[in-house]
């Protein structure tokens, strides 16, 4: 069913809107912050590969909330009339990852993301802004404590 548009053009009747890729992977990296997702990164890696534009990497602490995470993502894609064309790894919950042809989303638990290392597997990619909308937010990675350096440590001695 088309319909007629003021100016005089046609466009079909609809819900499904066109996405960018780099409006998706920002609507991921949402997504997944609205589910308390950590570490979000998104790569930019149309200079480096042809499997896709952008690579979208977070973590969540359980298998439960890597599900909710990846529930959150879907539940997005859809409301903007985009599905994933694969979806793997859900059942288990340790690494899922979405296919959506231009981005290709990876929700892991920490372990497995520390593992397996994408962000330094694909370190050439420049780096995106993290979070959507503006894309001035950034979802920190978990911080590691820092290393004191070693030598003689010194104590004080108090008189009564």
């Amino acid at each position: 069913m088309r319909s007629t548009r003021p100016d005089g053009g046609s466009r079909p009747t609809g819900i499904i809107k066109e996405v960018t890729p780099l409006q998706l992977s920002r609507l991921i990296a949402t997504a997944a912050a609205d589910k308390k997702a950590r570490g979000i990164v998104r790569l930019d890696i149309r200079q480096k590969t042809s499997i896709a534009d952008y690579f979208v990497i977070c973590e969540g602490d359980t298998d439960r909330q890597v599900r909710a995470i990846t529930d959150s993502i879907i539940e997005a894609g859809k409301n903007q009339g985009v599905r994933p064309l694969r979806i793997a790894g859900y059942d288990d919950g340790s690494w899922v990852v979405l296919d959506y042809a231009s981005v290709i989303v990876h929700v892991f638990l920490p372990g497995e993301r520390s593992y397996y290392d994408l962000e330094s597997l694909w370190k050439g990619a420049a780096k995106a802004d993290a979070a959507a909308g503006n894309g001035s937010k950034k979802t920190p990675a978990r911080a590691r404590p820092a290393k004191k350096p070693p030598g003689p440590t010194r104590r004080r001695i108090r008189s009564a």
